[in-house]
């Protein structure tokens, strides 16, 4: 085996040695002064400065956590309690925050009176819970249908009679024709001075298109048994016989208006005939004429109406919920309000109405 050059035996007398370590940075600076640390021991830095310790744990006491447990329980069950009141609010439609006691029943007649199924609802729901005392029919519609006008008229009597509810009609800007129809049948009637009041009459109306239908050269052939089966027909005038005919349909409307109205007044026929010519009277004109009870808005018939039942203070007032109708349902329905029917449009068959024009 040859022998190993002496030069190799040599090698660790040619390697540079290698410098020290820099010294680590210096303690932070805390509160102005610093923390001595003691000399590093092999090289490595101790676990932590002289003088530092570690903070120890945070014991909380029991108590701690049962107040955060029981504050959590409390939100919840406070959460639950505001939805379910939310929804008994929208299902009652609660106006107030009183959840119980004795309340005014508010019900709104609006627009034109087309159909009597949604007052008729609400006035016998407000019948049938003891906790409405009293029910007020805030108005503000010049009439509508003949038939819907008198069908509420009724009901409003079947509930004072049956129910022993004292029913009031608060007139804001319009009380007229059908409108008026129903507000007679009230123990009482306010309305304000420059309020419209009256227009105790009948109308009856539909389009005639048979010049247009001339116009487009079209014929309408209509096949009939009875002399008046066909009488209104809108493609063409009137005959005599069906003018007379019509005239009395419209006086034998008109003479249930004036006693309808006579008997929720408290007065008679011959009285109330010279009121009603069709023309309406302000809400001044109104109480000489007998037609209203007293002059005042809104707010002067609640508090009266709540003073006459035994309610002191504040009343509470609850509304009907009213039917909010969202996207999904306009679009889940046959969509005749958004799209309607053009074959309607020349549905119009003679109608008869207590409605001011």
């Amino acid at each position: 085996m040859a022998a190993v050059p002496a030069k190799l035996h040599n090698m660790p007398d040619e390697f540079t040695p290698q410098p020290p370590s820099p010294p680590p940075p210096p303690p932070p600076n805390f509160a102005g002064y610093t923390t001595a640390r003691p000399p590093y021991a092999s090289g490595y830095p101790p676990a932590y400065f002289a003088g530092y310790r570690p903070t120890p744990p945070n014991n909380r006491s029991p108590w701690f956590y049962m107040a955060v447990i029981g504050g959590s329980f409390a939100a919840i069950c406070l959460l639950i309690w505001g939805m379910a009141w939310f929804a008994m609010r929208s299902v009652k439609g609660d106006d107030g925050l009183a959840l119980g006691g004795d309340r005014i029943g508010v019900i709104d007649i609006e627009g034109v009176i087309l159909s009597p199924d949604t007052v008729n609802t609400q006035l016998r729901k407000f019948g049938d819970d003891s906790s409405v005392k009293a029910i007020i029919l805030h108005i503000n519609s010049p009439g509508g249908g003949a038939a819907a006008s008198q069908e509420i008229y009724h009901e409003v009597l079947r509930v004072r009679k049956e129910k022993h509810k004292k029913i009031v009609a608060s007139v804001e800007s319009v009380g007229a024709s059908g409108a008026y129809y129903i507000a007679s049948a009230c123990d009482r009637i306010y309305a304000n001075e420059a309020s419209v009041v009256g227009s105790i009459g009948v109308i009856m109306e539909w389009m005639n298109y048979g010049d247009l239908m001339k116009w487009a050269k079209l014929k309408n052939i209509t096949i009939t048994a009875g002399e008046l089966k066909d009488a209104g027909d809108p493609s063409r005038d009137l005959t005599s016989k069906e003018q007379a005919y019509f005239q009395s349909l419209v006086d034998n409307m008109y003479s249930q208006f004036v006693h309808d109205v006579a008997t929720g007044r408290n007065s008679s026929d011959e009285k109330i005939k010279p009121l009603a010519t069709g023309q309406v009277w302000t809400g001044k004109q109104s109480l000489s004429l007998g037609l209203i009870d007293r002059i005042g808005g809104f707010r002067t018939a609640l508090m009266d109406t709540a003073r006459d039942v035994g309610i002191s203070g504040e009343p509470s007032i609850v509304r009907p919920a009213k039917n909010k109708r969202g996207l999904l349902s306009l679009l889940t329905e046959d969509g005749e309000d958004l799209f309607p029917n053009p074959g309607q449009m020349l549905n119009r068959a003679p109608g008869f109405y207590f409605m001011w024009k």
